[in-house]
């Protein structure tokens, strides 16, 4: 479901609202790498922005949410078996649910093996994601999307991390540093606080300039059609802000 979000706009700033002095529409949203629909979304998301020609014109933040923050950091089981544990579902029928999943991802173009994948724990995978946001490296987090869907890596083992960072352009020496500390520990835990505090529970979760909500992988068209009315109503800001005369006089 897809609306204006007052206690979005509430925080408006921090979620990264939209300036009516700026150009650029701003999306916020929380995610979390093991999250299939999160991958989906972010997918449908970019396919919306370029559809609206506003490719240019529209920055895109991804704030962390584990889902599993206390995953351990060894793979204990397969997906299919956590599955059917979790949702309390026969092995066909957690098999059936896994195999839908992929197939919607797979409609959106990601070669998505749902069923064949290692979840551990994130928390590096996320701290890494603010260091590369600190140097606008976007690339970072695109690819452990992949790395973790469609090549089942072990996303808390340091050697995929450090493969993924460099291939994203991160410095070495970053994420070395990053990795052999607890660097961006706490800009993770805030971006999780924030989102409890807004009653975000499940993700992903987009905002868009801090005023209307997306929740889940919605269809590209609704999308779209938030996308519209967010930069239709920051168009009609920019128009109301300036001054004008008419013949009453003037605006003052």
């Amino acid at each position: 479901m897809s609306d204006s979000c007052s206690r979005c706009a509430g925080r408006a700033q921090r979620a990264g609202a939209h300036n009516p002095e700026e150009e650029h529409m701003k999306v916020t949203y929380w995610s979390d790498f093991a999250c299939p629909y999160c991958y989906v979304g972010e997918t449908r998301l970019h396919k919306a922005i370029e559809s609206l020609g506003l490719a240019d014109d529209v920055e895109v933040e991804m704030r962390a949410f584990e889902l599993y923050p206390d995953a351990p950091r060894e793979v204990q089981g397969t997906t299919l078996d956590r599955f059917a544990r979790k949702y309390r579902l026969t092995r066909a029928a957690a098999r059936q649910r896994i195999d839908s999943i992929s197939a919607m991802g797979r409609a959106e173009g990601i070669d998505f093996n749902y069923a064949t994948t290692r979840n551990t724990n994130m928390f590096d995978a996320h701290r890494l994601t603010k260091l590369a946001h600190a140097q606008s490296n976007t690339r970072f987090e695109e690819l452990c999307f992949h790395a973790y869907f469609v090549d089942n890596e072990v996303m808390s083992d340091r050697a995929v991390l450090q493969r993924l960072a460099k291939q994203a352009g991160l410095p070495e020496a970053d994420v070395e540093r990053v990795l052999s500390s607890d660097e961006y520990a706490d800009a993770v835990r805030a971006d999780e606080r924030e989102a409890h505090s807004m009653g975000v529970n499940a993700v992903p979760f987009f905002v868009v300039d801090g005023k209307y909500a997306i929740s889940g992988a919605q269809p590209i068209e609704e999308m779209t059609r938030v996308l519209t009315n967010a930069r239709d109503a920051a168009l009609a800001e920019d128009t109301a802000a300036g001054g004008a005369c008419g013949p009453e006089g003037c605006a003052i």
